[in-house]
Formats: structure tokens, sequence, C-alpha cells
């Protein structure tokens, strides 16, 4: 049997030399002798059930090793319905998400170190290499977008 792995390593960056924590992923998927996908919002890999299985600790610890922050991993058998592709607002709101959980609030109702910590975690998550998130994030803070540009201008 088959199985595939899409898998996404962070921080991440929208564009440029990728990070070496998913160069360091990918090269350890491909050392278990997998078939690999780099793209710029994750990696893919398929192969044997065994080999790929067996594989998922390397790929975790040469992320990890590498400097990644998180680690998130979905497994399927090929040909499942995976759905669509995530658009750039599923990722955003997804990342929104995340920071909420991770600051223990809803981004609204944080005070204002709070909202400039939530700015930065998103701009290190590569948020604001997405269209329109900007606007999107400032809604969710509850802020102007000028508010936003100025936490992410401060040191």
């Amino acid at each position: 049997m088959e199985l595939e792995i899409e898998f996404t390593s962070e921080p991440f960056r929208g564009e440029g030399t990728p990070p070496a924590h998913a160069e360091r992923a990918r090269h350890a998927a491909e050392e278990a002798g997998l078939t690999t996908e780099f793209g710029p919002l994750g990696t893919s890999a398929r192969g044997d059930a065994e080999a790929l299985l067996s594989a998922l600790p390397g790929i975790a610890r040469a992320a990890l090793d590498g400097g990644a922050t998180r680690l998130t991993l979905r497994l399927q058998r090929p040909g499942e319905q995976a759905g669509p592709a995530p658009s750039a607002g599923s990722v955003l709101e997804r990342l929104l998400r995340d920071v909420e959980h991770e600051l223990g609030a809803p981004l609204a109702e944080l005070d204002r170190p709070g909202k400039q910590r939530a700015v930065r975690l998103l701009e290190e998550r590569g948020a604001f290499q997405l269209r329109k998130s900007v606007a999107a994030v400032a809604e969710a803070l509850g802020v102007t977008r000028f508010t936003v540009y100025n936490y992410l201008n401060r040191e």
C-alpha cells in the first residue's frame, strides 16, 4: 500500500531561499526513498506505507533540528479526496486561529502589547506574504491597517 504525506514546517517565508528546517525535512524524506514535491507552503512525499511511516520521526527530527518551531502534518492514501488546495484566505484564517490559541484570547480582546505580539507571531509565520493580509489582520485585531503597519515597523 502506498501513502502520501504533506507537511509544513514553520516559520515559513513566501519568497526567497527556503528555510533550513524545510530543506532538512525534505532531504530526510528523500533519504528515506520517498518521492517529494517541494512547494512554497509545504512539502509532499509519497511512497510505500512502511517506508513513509518509518520516515516520519526522521522528517520531524530534521525539521526541528533545522530550527522549525512547528511541524504540521497530513497523511492520507493517494487518490483519497483531500479537498481543494488551501486558499490564501484559509491559510490566513488558520494562522489567525493558531495565534489566538497560542495567546489564549480572541485577537480583538488583547491589550496593545498582546496585539503587537500577535502581529510579530503572524509576521514570523509568513502571514503578511499573503494577499490582503494586512486588512484581514487589522479586522481580526479590531484596529486600523495603519496600526498594523506601525506594529510591523516596531523593533
